[in-house]
């Protein structure tokens, strides 16, 4: 993890001319691979393997909603909508050739869903989040490939002057994941989020807390200082980042 030194930035931050804002159609979610890892446009061909893959509790645990059981489909239309929308960038991650949950043969099981969101044309700005996964993909290499395929895209292809990442101040495992990836730790907004407490195997209590949350950043500057390093995790992972591609 590298602490944010000083809040006022780096001195050089003027613009030689103004930056176009990006349109509609370049924040459209496009298919993007690295090795065993396709991160696919969210479809209504989805819905199955994601119900599938989202049905354990404790994946929700520190997020926003819990996308499962009655309430999956409610989740998974307005995820579509805001896609077919254009106001988030959304996607179904498939482990290419795996079986288990989500999965259907040789096409590859559903791993989780991430997405572009809070996007800011005029800014050249987006967050990665409302990502999840089941939990046989938790500390193996689907998630920090998914995150360079989107740093990647994000900062390459559209050129992105910010990306944004944020967690649950309590989600230790989440912060460690952020900050592996070399992304800045910017701060705390504090009672950002008014959540449901739920337990360790994710289930609501009924209760309701105010949450904190942390946030972390990547600045073009940071996403090239950081990127040699994810691709050497990556290799040490069997999969070599200078496949990655996008069609589509």
């Amino acid at each position: 993890m590298t602490d944010l030194p000083d809040p006022s930035g780096p001195p050089d931050t003027a613009l030689d001319a103004p930056l176009p804002p990006l349109g509609a159609e370049d924040w459209r979610a496009c298919l993007l691979t690295l090795g065993p890892v396709r991160l696919e446009p969210l479809s209504p061909a989805h819905r199955e393997g994601l119900r599938a893959a989202g049905e354990e509790a404790r994946i929700w645990r520190w997020m926003p909603i819990a996308a499962r059981g009655a309430r999956f489909d409610a989740w998974f239309d307005w995820s579509l909508g805001e896609a077919e929308a254009g106001r988030e960038s959304v996607w179904a991650i498939r482990l290419a050739g795996s079986q288990g949950p989500g999965g259907t043969g040789e096409e590859g099981q559903l791993a989780g869903s991430t997405r572009y969101l809070n996007i800011s044309s005029r800014d050249r700005r987006a967050e990665i989040g409302h990502t999840w996964y089941h939990p046989s993909h938790w500390g193996g290499a689907v998630n920090p490939a998914a995150k360079y395929l989107l740093l990647a895209h994000g900062f390459e292809r559209l050129g992105l002057t910010r990306m944004e990442l944020k967690t649950d101040a309590l989600n230790t495992r989440s912060q460690a994941a952020i900050a592996k990836l070399g992304a800045v730790r910017e701060g705390v907004l504090r009672h950002h989020m008014h959540l449901p407490v739920r337990d360790e195997a994710g289930h609501e209590t009924g209760q309701m807390r105010l949450r904190d949350t942390v946030m972390f950043g990547f600045t073009r500057a940071d996403w090239e200082r950081a990127r040699g390093g994810l691709e050497a995790r990556l290799k040490a992972l069997g999969i070599a980042a200078g496949q990655s591609s996008d069609a589509g």
